[in-house]
């Protein structure tokens, strides 16, 4: 996705911003002036034509608007399909402004991109400051009483003001807020446990040497259920290589196999969405080849330039697989997400192997 933007730290609050944002006299003065579109509710025309980087006029549709934090407009412009969004932030000096805009459909020409950017820089640097200055001016004058220096609002040139049409009525055109997104990373660490150690063998028994005592006398019945034994001394002492005790030997038992874990993180941010970022961790000690990273997105989000692995969408569920993570090793999955709330930063789930990811 081409995407081009600006930015600027701004001495005021965000409530003069944001007037300069929606105030028709005021936003004439330093971007365009602005139309509603007749019997178009909800749409606008910026009368662009002859500004840098702009081919004509722009249709725009107000997406959202959330007071008095942003601004987001969907443009129509010579066959070219654009975001455009503004993100106002307060500072501890006063706030930062924020331009965006991101091609959706069509193309754009790099020097017709690098125009447009550059007018978008020049607007919030040079023209908007001067505005900005002139409002905060008028709350301060206390000799107004006296005359109408500061009544008069400032001439600030605008490129193209030749070439555009005359002045028109102007209208407000929206706002939408800007998302501050908060993540963390965990870290995961799972240990094969040790193998059984094997079983020493036991020592082999030792019959005892069965003997024939002598008496004096008269012989002494035998029973016949006693039979008298006669083996000779050598011979009573069974041979150990005769008949060898078996040695058992345990065959130890296979490790258990650690599950796969996965650790979650939101590496970048945008207006309109983020890149998050989701490492699967194999502490086994055999290579993982079957492996799924199942996200949940909130409901509209969009996903796409996935790295690192194949993703298929359904819904709000992504299902991402990829190449076998080695034995003791990990596997890095990148991947962009669009969303229309400025306040989404990452995924409402993510789990590998139904185990919930770190971080999230």
């Amino acid at each position: 996705m081409i995407e081009i933007g600006a930015r600027i730290d701004l001495p005021h609050p965000t409530g003069r911003v944001w007037r300069a944002l929606t105030d028709p006299t005021l936003l004439a003065r330093w971007y365009t002036e602005v139309e509603p579109a007749a019997g178009r509710p909800g749409r606008l025309l910026l009368y662009t034509a002859g500004l840098p980087g702009f081919d004509a006029a722009v249709d725009a549709e107000v997406t959202e608007r959330r007071e008095p934090d942003a601004i987001a407009l969907r443009c129509q412009e010579a066959g070219r399909r654009t975001l455009l969004s503004c993100a106002v932030t307060p500072t501890a000096e006063g706030c930062r402004l924020t331009v965006h805009e991101a091609l959706e459909h069509g193309s754009w020409p790099v020097e017709q991109r690098v125009r447009r950017e550059q007018f978008y820089q020049q607007a919030l640097t040079g023209r908007l400051p001067a505005i900005l200055d002139w409002l905060a001016f008028q709350q301060v004058d206390l000799l107004r009483d006296q005359g109408p220096p500061t009544a008069e609002m400032p001439i600030v040139e605008t490129p193209g003001d030749a070439a555009s049409p005359r002045r028109r009525r102007t209208v407000l055109a929206a706002a939408l807020g800007g998302g501050v997104l908060a993540t963390g990373l965990a870290t995961w660490a799972l240990l094969p446990s040790d193998p059984d150690r094997a079983a020493a063998p036991e020592p082999a028994t030792v019959p005892p040497v069965a003997t024939t005592a002598a008496t004096s006398g008269p012989p002494r019945a035998t029973p016949t259920a006693r039979p008298t034994p006669s083996p000779s001394r050598s011979s009573a002492r069974p041979s150990r290589s005769a008949s060898p005790t078996p040695s058992r030997t345990a065959t130890p038992s296979p490790a258990p196999q650690a599950p796969l874990a996965a650790r979650y993180e939101t590496v970048a941010t945008r207006i309109f969405g983020y890149t998050g970022e989701v490492v699967v961790d194999n502490a086994a000690g055999a290579a993982a080849r079957d492996w799924t990273v199942v996200l949940t997105l909130p409901s509209g989000s969009t996903i796409g330039d996935v790295e690192g692995g194949e993703w298929t969408q359904d819904g709000r569920a992504v299902t991402i697989t990829g190449p076998a993570v080695p034995a003791g090793g990990s596997q890095t999955v990148r991947f962009d997400v669009r969303d229309a709330d400025p306040f989404v930063k990452a995924p409402e789930a993510c789990a590998v192997a139904d185990t919930p990811c770190a971080g999230l």
